[in-house]
């Protein structure tokens, strides 16, 4: 597997995998996920195998009164490649990234459902400190961890 940052003519691959990955209303429009891909504020890494794209992730930052916060806005893997580790050294590079601009710390929402997702985030010492409920939609909470980076 082979892990870099995403350019600009990755975006159809990219925005197939989301398809594949979220139905609505939990699916980021194809305009949403261009602005996150455009900012500056942000990092988004590529899984691929050989040609074809297998997974990727977003991280976004932004200054707060107690530092910089990082935001893991995705992490998408195709199911034929789940259960290899790809999500996990995604988010590894993601926290990278995090890191290189100084971020205190790196949170995120996840399905309060989504039990192998919870896994990687525990498992990758973050811990849960909330939880927002119809969040995904009407009667699909999320839960919020957060890790501390410095």
């Amino acid at each position: 597997m082979n892990y870099r940052l995403f350019q600009s003519d990755d975006f159809h691959d990219l925005y197939a995998i989301e398809e594949v990955c979220f139905q609505p209303p939990q699916r980021f429009t194809r305009r949403y996920m261009r602005q996150l891909l455009d900012s500056t504020d942000a990092a988004t890494w590529i899984a691929e195998q050989g040609p074809a794209m297998a997974g990727f992730a977003i991280v976004e930052w932004s200054p707060q009164i107690t530092g910089i916060v990082a935001y893991i806005a995705t992490i998408e893997v195709l199911p034929e490649y789940r259960g290899k580790g790809i999500g996990a050294e995604l988010l590894r590079r993601l926290e990278g990234s995090a890191n290189a601009e100084r971020a205190i710390e790196i949170w995120l929402h996840v399905d309060a459902e989504n039990a192998p997702a919870i896994h990687l985030y525990e498992r990758s010492g973050y811990h849960k400190s909330g939880r927002v409920d119809h969040y995904y939609a009407r009667n699909r909470s999320a839960a919020v961890y957060v890790k501390t980076l410095i």
